[in-house]
């Protein structure tokens, strides 16, 4: 079995529930391992079957950031324990320094105040190094180090972001990006038309099969013809779905007595897929068939089955709509969920076992919902959003990006599913005015990357209960929040 030892400093310094229970070890190919964390005082252990080589990617505090991911370099196993935050300045810096050489041979500008900022992180880590054994001292540059990296790979990657859309728009005047945000209630998109049209021009309408038929065989698509007709009235580009919710929760629950029936299931999953397609055939192009599919949860679905279902009302849309475009929504792209070893297929691995398959899938939509404790995204940096969306853009498919984040903190009790607002802001206290900030700075690298067709933003409104609390452009008393206008600046192409 393999063994990873890390000191940490001062003791107590992480929160042994929340960040040791996120802390995982990847490969060089960013495959998670399944790996069991213990804590003895002030070390933490990570024991593994592999003992091959990895990465530790643990939430740390980051002066001025919060407590995003942070990742090591990919470190061997070791008698003695490594000095944690000392690592984790290595990796920063490591990870900073290779994406600066890839993008300076592409010929990028790099500005001059990275350069300053890079070399103090550097200068910070070299005293950190010769500060050893003194612990204290170690950590405390190392600290200052892991802050200066930080700060260098934000300054970094909104200057490619910069850089890259003013190409782009020297190209062409329009990104050929859709610009939506989810219909959550019929009545706000009435009540704000004029902002939503100007700011979208895309909507994605929830064609959920538990609202639409919550008894079995009695059917209510009043909701969905309604914001349907809305969205052709105006000439949005509409995205139906997803039809399939994997998730614990997310199937009609009349269907649990099918649940230890795997081929009966299945015929129902494809038989509500075949309806709902066929009902909106010729005015829903964009379809996505389901999601959770990577993660699962539904009455205990291996990883096959969930595969099998995937793929096979994947071909049944493909033989309702010939034209249509199917997509598929992966949860947690990281794929950091696989550390508990219930999963043997990384997400991308997921998906590439079905474009392999042959049965029509034109494109995927990542889920990227920032500050929540469950099924959310763990925080991270720009740099890593930005190597994301490199690796999945390998599989040279069109990606689809919806993003969530809280304006404000605490549960919500219109919540859609028990899923709280994490305690630990991103940058500062949850806030109208961090939401716009999160938005200014993602938003325009999403525009950068050639392979995002489709941004949008989870759900409109806050006055129904959601998945991800608190995250609507217009807050529960109808008005619309500082983001709304945000969005738009950013489709505007406001976005130096």
């Amino acid at each position: 079995m393999g063994v990873m030892r890390f000191t940490v400093h001062p003791e107590g310094l992480l929160d042994t529930e929340i960040d040791l229970s996120r802390a995982h070890i990847s490969g060089f190919d960013g495959r998670v391992f399944a790996a069991r964390l213990e804590v003895d005082g002030d070390t933490i252990e990570l024991r593994r079957v592999s003992s091959d080589s990895g990465k530790l990617q643990i939430p740390y505090p980051v002066e001025g950031i919060g407590k995003p991911i942070v990742s090591t370099a990919s470190i061997r196993e070791h008698e003695e324990p490594y000095i944690l935050s000392l690592e984790l300045a290595r990796g920063k810096i490591c990870q900073v320094r290779n994406q600066l050489a890839a993008w300076e041979g592409l010929g990028m500008q790099i500005p001059d105040e990275f350069r300053e900022v890079h070399r103090e992180a550097h200068h910070f880590f070299a005293q950190a190094t010769a500060a050893k054994p003194n612990i204290g001292e170690v950590t405390r540059l190392a600290d200052q180090a892991i802050a200066k990296a930080f700060s260098a790979s934000d300054q970094l990657v909104k200057a490619y972001s910069r850089q890259r859309l003013s190409i782009r728009f020297k190209r062409t005047p329009q990104l050929p990006v859709s610009f939506g945000c989810g219909l959550n209630c019929v009545d706000a998109p009435y009540k704000h038309r004029d902002q939503f049209l100007e700011t979208f021009n895309a909507a994605a309408v929830p064609v959920e099969w538990n609202k639409i038929e919550p008894n079995e065989g009695e059917y209510n698509w009043d909701a969905c013809d309604e914001l349907v007709s809305w969205g052709l009235e105006h000439r949005l580009l509409m995205r139906g779905g997803p039809l399939l919710d994997l998730s614990s929760t997310g199937l009609p629950t009349w269907l649990q007595q099918w649940g230890h029936d795997f081929f009966n299931l299945q015929s129902f999953l494809c038989d509500f897929v075949e309806t709902a397609i066929s009902r909106y055939a010729g005015k829903i192009r964009l379809w996505e068939i389901s999601s959770r599919v990577n993660t699962g949860g539904s009455f205990n679905l291996t990883e096959e089955e969930r595969l099998t279902l995937v793929a096979r009302t994947l071909e049944v849309a493909r033989k309702s709509d010939e034209e249509g475009q199917l997509m598929i929504r992966i949860e947690d792209p990281w794929g950091a969920y696989q550390s508990a070893g219930d999963h043997r297929l990384s997400p991308i691995q997921f998906v590439d076992a079905l474009l392999r398959c042959g049965v029509g899938l034109s494109g995927v939509n990542l889920e990227i919902p920032v500050g929540y404790d469950a099924r959310g995204s763990l925080m991270r940096d720009l740099l890593d959003l930005s190597r994301l969306l490199d690796q999945w853009s390998l599989l040279e498919i069109p990606l689809n990006v919806t993003l969530a984040f809280p304006s404000s903190g605490g549960n919500d009790p219109k919540a859609a599913e028990d899923i709280h607002v994490a305690a630990e802001g991103w940058r500062s206290p949850w806030s109208e005015q961090a939401q716009v900030e999160w938005i200014e700075s993602v938003v325009p690298l999403l525009m950068a990357k050639q392979s995002v067709v489709g941004i949008y933003w989870s759900h409109l409104t806050d006055a129904v209960g959601h998945v991800f609390p608190h995250a609507g452009l217009i807050d529960a008393t109808s008005a619309p929040k500082l983001s709304f206008e945000a969005l738009l600046k950013q489709r505007n192409g406001k976005w130096q």
